[in-house]
């Protein structure tokens, strides 16, 4: 451990900045691609590395391990930093973190769209890279809770305690996902069979999707919202009580994506259970970020930052309605299987998870680099709408094509038969598809212009701020 320096290390942060937006651009156009491939199914034809099924797990791990883990590092570095008041507790262990999480996205990048993959959804990677993320994950639990440990202060600040249940849920959930038996360099076995694997991977599927796309995000809006906002948390005691209830109750509503499944009925009805809970801590939470704009709502007429902040947390509400709706059994025996499924995820991802992490990284970039604003505004406002629409045309598309295919895939005739084919009901959805890929492009161009954005922003200024470490006495009002 280092001695407490007179600035922050905001060197991390800004390679991890760097590397979401990067990350965020390739993708998404992975995402616009093989979207573009489900209208002209010939796209790429004959190409082994470039087929939907290889560049599905490309897409989803690129998203939320490259683009999500990425903003969540840069995010909770930055955070934690300016609410305990000191520097990092090792500048050469927070450089591990960032080139260590880098390779392995970077080995994702290239094994993915080669068939190198264990086939489980979200947990594709096969046992070199697993151990690589496992090794990184214990490193940056050490940085994060190392510098908690040296803070100036007696308080932790809740964003900190999500972070931190963030931090430990998803390094406990990869390694007890990830136990395999090697079989080769690029190939293994897991150490679970049958409904006992299913339900470790919905375990870790649900959860380490949850924690990360979930709790660490609930992380962001509770700092920065109120910090752009310039209002202190609506309620306090509340954040305390959104952070015990959710935390309590998300591990265990993994089983709803096994619905009509080998697993025991039991468990599939305690997973609905839990998952119905989950409505009452996510609507709560959400409401308290909300609510924190109570006499300033005005400056949503005026601050774009603000608006990303926002409507994240109503599409928030909005996943967190739907997903204890479908994890009802009647439900999802219309939704399972369905491209409704597909909408509700990107209203979580597209709608909740990129547009705080986009408001977090306005908020947070021009301070990084000793700016007192954005480039341009006007493009942050242009990326918003930009960003809204193309999540509306998404998830619009995927929830009609969802339905349309539920109600046709379970319709019979009297004698029993069914009463439209599979491709009758492909033809139905067809058009929609492409409502998906408008809606996909729009978010890319929104990344593309938030590059560009920045990119003018670093070149107007010095290069990284060397911000100083604040008093505690002093830090509430300008960190």
């Amino acid at each position: 451990m280092q001695a407490v320096s007179g600035t922050y290390n905001d060197r991390v942060v800004m390679q991890f900045t760097v590397a979401t937006v990067f990350w965020g651009i390739v993708g998404m156009l992975v995402g616009v691609f093989i979207a573009a491939q489900l209208y002209w199914p010939t796209i790429g034809e004959g190409i082994p590395w470039l087929t939907y099924s290889r560049l599905r797990p490309l897409h989803t791990n690129g998203m939320i391990f490259a683009f999500g883990g990425s903003v969540l590092f840069a995010t909770s570095l930055y955070v934690v930093q300016r609410t305990c008041h000191v520097r990092l507790v090792s500048d050469r262990l927070a450089q591990f973190v960032f080139w260590g999480w880098q390779l392995a996205m970077l080995g994702a990048a290239i094994t993915l769209p080669l068939g190198i993959t264990q086939g489980k959804e979200y947990a594709e990677l096969e046992w070199p890279l697993d151990v690589l993320i496992a090794i990184v994950w214990v490193a940056y639990g050490w940085l994060f809770f190392g510098t908690i440990a040296k803070r100036r202060v007696k308080h932790i600040y809740v964003a900190n305690w999500f972070y931190g249940a963030y931090v430990i849920a998803v390094g406990l959930l990869h390694i007890v996902n990830n136990l395999v038996m090697p079989a080769g360099p690029w190939k293994s076995y897991p150490v679970y069979s049958g409904a006992v694997d299913a339900m470790a991977q919905w375990w870790y599927g649900h959860n380490g999707v949850a924690f990360l796309l979930t709790v660490g995000y609930l992380a962001m809006m509770y700092y920065f919202v109120p910090k752009q906002a310039q209002r202190p948390i609506y309620s306090y005691r509340l954040s305390i009580v959104h952070f015990w209830a959710l935390i309590s109750v998300y591990m265990w509503a993994g089983p709803h994506h096994l619905q009509y499944t080998a697993l025991p009925d039991w468990a599939q009805s305690l997973g609905m259970v839990f998952s119905l809970i989950l409505l009452a801590p996510s609507w709560g939470g959400a409401m308290n970020g909300i609510l924190t704009l109570s006499g300033v709502w005005h400056k949503l007429r005026t601050d774009p930052i603000l608006k990303f902040l926002i409507v994240a947390i109503s599409f928030y509400m909005i996943a967190t309605f739907e997903g204890p709706m479908l994890s009802i059994k009647t439900v999802n025996s219309l939704s399972h299987y369905t491209d409704w499924t597909i909408g509700h995820v990107h209203a979580g991802t597209l709608g909740w998870v990129a547009m705080i992490s986009i408001g977090s990284l306005y908020s947070l970039f021009p301070r990084l680099v000793g700016a007192e604003k954005m480039h341009s505004i006007r493009m942050i406002d242009a990326h918003f709408w930009m960003h809204t629409l193309g999540v509306v045309f998404y998830i619009v598309s995927m929830w009609i094509a969802g339905i349309t295919q539920g109600l046709m895939w379970r319709a019979t005739n009297p004698d029993g038969t069914l009463t439209y084919s599979f491709v009758e009901g492909l033809v139905a959805t067809y058009p929609y598809y492409l409502g998906r890929l408008a809606g996909g492009l729009l978010v890319l161009a929104g990344f593309c212009l938030m590059a560009w954005n920045m990119w003018r922003t670093w070149s107007a200024a010095e290069g990284i701020a060397r911000n100083p470490v604040l008093v505690p006495d002093s830090a509430e009002a300008t960190a």
